[in-house]
């Protein structure tokens, strides 16, 4: 996950490490198969661990971005006044301490492959805003410069949080939901595929 995360390396997981013998894991699994060759927003949810990193790098590496990268970020493990720069980057003198040159933002250097927005449900507001105008305009601004930099990627998006409730509850924006959830895939907990635990078991032993 470090790897992915860092975004230096390409994502290393495909289908065929997803190990399962249950029925809807399996329907699961093909109709991922059959989305990743285009290029729709993916809004994959379901609870903590139960493999949403591994479901957005076999799609990445099943699509036809896959000699692209793979750029993850963690929505909920940024603090909020740093998400801009992480997600936008930003110019020479931005401010104190701002790197010479400047730096890219995530968008920026997942141009031509996979952005991966892990913890989508725990952005803030704000930031929401600025990603809503991303994937309209399909353009970032570094912050402190106003030049329209073109970004080419995919997004897919993953959560434990029912946004429809986060939405109710005016902490989630019903129009970047819309945006995201082009193709939704919902993963189910291993309580509900037992016949999964021997084979996960034999996996992580060999």
């Amino acid at each position: 996950d470090k790897i992915s995360r860092d975004g230096n390396f390409p994502a290393m997981h495909k289908f065929t490490d997803i190990y399962t013998a249950n029925s809807k894991m399996k329907a699961l699994i093909n109709y991922a198969k059959s989305v990743a060759a285009g290029g729709a927003t993916i809004l994959i949810q379901g609870e903590s661990g139960t493999g949403k990193e591994l479901f957005a790098q076999a799609i990445h590496n099943a699509s036809r971005r896959a000699n692209g990268p793979f750029v993850a970020i963690n929505c909920g493990v940024i603090p909020a006044e740093l998400i801009g720069s992480e997600f936008f980057g930003y110019a020479e003198g931005a401010f104190t301490g701002a790197s010479k040159g400047g730096k890219p933002g995530k968008f920026e250097m997942a141009s031509g492959g996979t952005l991966f927005l892990d913890e989508i449900g725990e952005m803030p507001l704000a930031q929401q805003v600025a990603l809503l105008r991303v994937l309209e305009t399909k353009t970032v601004s570094r912050i402190g410069d106003n030049k329209q930099i073109p970004v080419d990627v995919r997004i897919i998006c993953a959560t434990n949080k029912n946004l429809v409730k986060e939405i109710q509850e005016g902490r989630f924006r019903g129009d970047l939901y819309y945006r995201l959830n082009v193709i939704n895939l919902h993963i189910p907990p291993l309580r509900e595929r037992k016949e999964d635990i021997y084979l996960l078991i034999g996996a992580f032993i060999k």
